[in-house]
């Protein structure tokens, strides 16, 4: 089946400032689920411009204890992976990322923006679309999708915090 996570969000704050909160974000003493975030590429293309960065993330496990009775989510952790695309000229950056995890029975990606308001270029847009689906854990599987999707709401919501 799956579940679809869509958010859309105005930061009151110019580009450069988000996109460097954005950055720096993880791990941090607020955010204990992220122990570690490793860029394992990074290069600028120099007739654009453009920033190129591939980040593996650790997490703790985050599923709840009485899921992981199932032996396949007893993973002390997962890992993401997240390109970038910082275009600095332009004012805009393009993440993608997914789960590295349980690829055999999950499915979980993400693509985000965040670009210049049109609104006010003193302000940043943030928009993302996430998919997730879970397969292969019988009736878990929505309860799984559900979890998984109020998750990364809430992982959108933190950039907020950082800004502040």
């Amino acid at each position: 089946m799956g579940v679809s996570v869509d958010v859309h969000q105005v930061y009151k704050y110019p580009f450069e400032q988000v996109v460097a909160s954005f950055l720096r974000k993880y791990p941090n003493p607020m955010d204990k689920n992220v122990i570690s975030v490793k860029i394992m590429e990074e290069k600028r293309d120099e007739s654009t411009g453009v920033i190129y960065r591939k980040r593996i993330a650790i997490c703790q496990n985050v599923v709840p204890e009485i899921l992981r009775k199932v032996s396949i989510l007893k993973v002390p952790n997962i890992q993401l992976e997240e390109e970038s695309w910082l275009n600095p000229r332009e004012r805009n950056m393009a993440i993608r990322s997914h789960c590295l995890t349980w690829t055999q029975y999950a499915s979980m990606k993400e693509e985000s923006v965040f670009r210049e308001s049109m609104e006010n270029p003193n302000w940043t847009e943030f928009i993302q679309r996430g998919r997730i689906s879970i397969t292969g854990v019988g009736f878990l599987n929505c309860v799984l999708e559900t979890f998984a999707s109020t998750f990364l709401r809430q992982g959108a919501q933190k950039v907020t915090i950082f800004l502040l």
